[in-house]
C-alpha cells in the first residue's frame, strides 16, 4: 500500500519540475500586485470614483482588484498542475506506482492546495500593503481595522478554493485545454453576463466566483443574499463537489 507523505512527495517534485506551473504561480503575484497598485493610484486622485451609489470608500477591496485576474492565473495553475501528467500520458506511471486511486488524488489536492494557499497568503498580503501605501495615508486603511484582517486571509482561502475546484474539473476532463475552455469563460465571461439576465440573476449569486468574492470586500455588499464567511462556505461545496467529481472519474475509468 502507498503511503500518503511518499505519494504526496511525488507530487510536490512533479509540480516543481514543470516551469509552467512555477510560472502560474509567479503570475498570481503579479497580476494581483501590479493591478491593486495601478487602481489604488488612480484611486488616490480620484476616490469619489469609487463611492459611486453613496458606497463606502473600500480601501481593502480597492487593493484587491487585481484578484479579478490573478484567479484566472491560479486556475491555470491548477489545470497545468493535473493536467500535464494527462497531457504527457504520465498518468499511467503514477497509476501503476499508486494504485490506490483516491490517495493519489487526496495527495495532489494536499500538495497543490498548500502551495496555492502560501503563495496566496504572500500575494494578498503583499498587495494589500502595497495598495494601502499607494493610497496614502488620507484613504487607506489597517489590518486592524474592522473586518480587514477577514477579507486579507479570506482571499487567500478564496484562491486556494479556486485552484483545486479547477484541479478537480481537469481530473473529471482529463484535458487541460478542454478544462480551460470550461474554467476560464465559467468564471470569467459567463456569470459576469448572466447577472445582467433577470430571470437567472439571483441564481448566479451562488456560483463559485460570485460567492467566494464576498469574503474580498470589507463593506459587504446589500445585493448578496449571504454573507463574506457564507459565501466562502458555498464556493468550498463547489470545489468538494469538483473533487468528489474526480475521484469518482479516476476511480472508474482507466487513464
Amino acid at each position: 500500500m502507498a503511503v500518503f507523505p511518499a505519494v504526496a512527495q511525488s507530487e510536490w517534485t512533479k509540480i516543481r519540475s514543470v516551469r509552467s506551473t512555477v510560472w502560474s504561480l509567479v503570475s498570481v503575484f503579479l497580476i494581483t500586485v501590479a493591478l491593486g497598485l495601478a487602481i489604488s493610484l488612480v484611486a488616490r486622485n480620484n476616490p469619489t470614483d469609487f463611492t459611486e451609489g453613496g458606497r463606502p470608500f473600500d480601501a481593502t477591496a480597492i487593493s484587491f482588484i487585481g484578484v479579478g485576474f490573478g484567479r484566472l492565473a491560479i486556475v491555470v495553475f491548477g489545470v497545468l498542475a493535473v493536467g500535464n501528467e494527462y497531457s504527457s500520458g504520465m498518468i499511467r506511471v503514477s497509476l501503476a506506482a499508486v494504485p490506490q486511486r483516491g490517495t493519489l488524488l487526496a495527495a495532489k489536492t494536499a500538495v497543490l492546495g498548500a502551495l496555492a494557499l502560501a503563495a496566496s497568503l504572500v500575494t494578498v498580503f503583499v498587495a494589500f500593503f502595497v495598495g494601502q501605501a499607494a493610497l496614502g495615508g488620507g484613504l487607506s486603511t489597517s489590518l486592524g481595522a474592522e473586518n480587514v484582517l477577514r477579507a486579507v486571509v479570506g482571499t487567500a482561502l478564496y484562491l486556494t478554493l479556486l485552484c483545486l475546484l479547477s484541479a478537480g474539473v481537469t481530473v473529471m476532463v482529463r484535458h487541460q485545454i478542454l478544462a480551460l475552455a470550461i474554467l476560464v469563460p465559467f468564471i470569467l465571461l459567463i456569470s459576469p453576463i448572466l447577472t445582467l439576465v433577470p430571470v437567472v440573476k439571483d441564481w448566479i449569486k451562488y456560483f463559485p466566483d460570485q460567492t467566494g468574492g464576498a469574503i474580498t470586500q470589507v463593506v459587504p455588499t446589500d445585493d448578496l443574499p449571504y454573507g463574506p464567511w457564507t459565501g466562502l462556505l458555498i464556493c468550498a461545496a463547489w470545489t468538494a463537489a469538483a473533487l468528489l467529481g474526480g475521484y469518482l472519474v479516476l476511480k472508474r475509468r482507466d487513464a
